[in-house]
């Protein structure tokens, strides 16, 4: 829009205050007559507009008259926007909930967010995550005009849906530290309830190189837990995922070499026996070709192996081998050997897990994590280079329909976009929630993939695993830290 033009000489605009549903807005104003001499045009235009629009100026008095504008597009142009302006401000201030934040539930260390901080006061800024930043978290918000917002960082319990959150943390929750462990990644925790262990495996990290053999092992039969060691027959290097099933630890092996431990091993599927040690290789090709990772898995009510296979082992240097397949997501039968692939429509499929088990249906939904915001390149010639992290990457959880055969995916469909981080390690609930760990805490989702509540740990987590008699005792692993929750939300039954 042009500014209005002026005579030499003439007075300038001054701002005078016009009050729109009682707020105050400024108006223009002028003591002087237009180009033609005549006034009618402004004032007859900001009369008429200003009555269709509830516009009432208590502080306009006889003499004063608007400025006169090219054309009464103009003015129409200049009043509407000006009405559009205040609207936005008002909608603004109502829409903002304050406080955001409010300290809830049996415990000062639960904070809940009220409408999910759908609006935040101006100015707000989130650091945006770039290469491998862990500073890229929604507590790391700056919200200066609500200092409630402070009260996130401070819990251990963020509960976004309030009726349902504190029915999952229950009378008595409680959030513990119980191990300082290196920044190595920490994965595939499976409890075994025969010994009453939680077994998990170590990776590598800045201080932790390629080459740990050893499994780690929590013996939760004395008080406190002890933290050991275990080296199985034959060693197994880098399980990467894990669950439990008729007796054994299934490991979904994500190391490959011709050389640690004396042997040669490849990505597969590998079992344990909690009870004897031993362990036996069920799966490490697709017709010649190695496997990338086995990042994640679980077996169905048939004894059916499902499992995730993104490229990550190239890049966390765990393999000699550069990818030979594409990323992709299978079905395994152990009694037959028989690999399925079952989605290939993932950057980077991660977590896997299944809903429970109705009675009387073979109908259940698969869930499987994206984590392609990670990624890196591929090239045998130069090794492995690493990955790097960008926000913009898929940090999405999706879900699956499982056909009524049992064999095959299909409805697939976005339910969740990672808060922080990526959605690592994944598994549901025996009431069919969603818990995954994300960043530096874990998610609680309900099947749709709504936020209800967030664990909030200060490491970065990668995995969990229920333990316990009821298994309502949820432990949590990744760099540089093992924890755990006591709640109400009780695990599957692994049988």
């Amino acid at each position: 829009m042009r500014r209005a033009r002026y005579k030499a000489g003439r007075s300038t605009p001054s701002l005078g205050c016009c009050s729109l549903l009682g707020g105050v807005y400024p108006a223009l104003e002028r003591g002087s007559e237009g180009k033609d001499g005549k006034v009618g045009v402004g004032t007859s235009m900001v009369s008429t507009l200003g009555t269709r629009s509830g516009l009432a100026c208590s502080g306009v008095v006889e003499g004063w008259r608007v400025l006169l504008l090219r054309s009464s597009v103009e003015m129409k142009t200049l009043v509407v926007t000006v009405l559009a302006g205040a609207a936005y401000a008002n909608a603004q201030t109502s829409n903002t909930t304050s406080p955001l934040v409010e300290s809830c539930g049996p415990s000062s260390a639960i904070a809940c967010v009220k409408k999910y901080a759908s609006v935040l006061p101006y100015p707000f800024y989130r650091l945006t995550g770039v290469n491998g930043s862990y500073e890229d978290t929604f507590p790391s918000t700056t919200v200066p005009n609500d200092t409630s917002f402070g009260l996130i960082s401070q819990a251990d319990f963020v509960v976004f849906d309030k009726e349902r959150g504190l029915e999952i943390l229950g009378s008595n929750p409680s959030y513990e530290f119980m191990f300082a462990v290196n920044d190595a990644v920490h994965e595939a925790p499976v409890y075994v309830p025969a010994t009453n262990k939680l077994y998990f495996s170590q990776l590598r990290g800045d201080t932790s190189p390629p080459g740990y053999l050893p499994q780690r092992v929590i013996n939760l039969n004395v008080d406190p837990p002890e933290l050991g060691e275990l080296i199985s027959d034959p060693p197994i290097y880098a399980p990467n995922g894990g669950t439990y099933h008729n007796g054994l630890i299934y490991w979904g092996v994500s190391g490959g070499n011709t050389s640690i431990g004396g042997i040669e091993q490849r990505p597969g599927i590998a079992t344990l026996d909690p009870l004897t040690n031993k362990t036996e290789t069920l799966l490490n090709n697709y017709f010649g070709y190695y496997f990338n990772t086995i990042d994640d898995l679980f077996v169905d009510e048939r004894g059916d192996v499902w499992f995730t296979d993104p490229h990550y082992s190239w890049f966390n240097a765990l393999t000699e081998t550069a990818p030979q397949l594409e990323t992709a997501s299978y079905r395994f039968r152990p009694s037959t050997g028989q690999v399925s692939i079952v989605d290939d429509s993932l950057a980077q499929p991660n977590g896997i897990a299944i809903s429970p088990a109705l009675a009387n249906s073979t109908t259940r939904t698969v869930y499987i994590s994206d984590t392609g915001a990670v990624s890196g390149p591929i090239a045998q010639e130069l090794g492995p280079q690493g990955a790097t992290f960008n926000s913009t990457g898929k940090r999405i959880i999706y879900a699956f329909d499982r056909t009524t055969n049992g064999n095959h995916l299909i409805n697939k469909r976005p339910i969740y976009l990672a808060q922080d981080w990526l959605p690592d390690g994944l598994k549901v609930a025996a009431n069919g929630y969603i818990v995954t760990g994300a960043g530096k805490g874990v998610d609680v989702l309900n099947p749709d993939g709504a936020l209800l509540l967030r664990i909030q740990t200060n490491y970065t987590v990668q995995n969990f695993a229920w333990t316990g008699k009821e298994l309502k005792t949820l432990w949590l692993m990744g760099n540089n830290g093992v924890s755990k929750v006591e709640w109400d939300l009780k695990g599957q039954e692994l049988v």
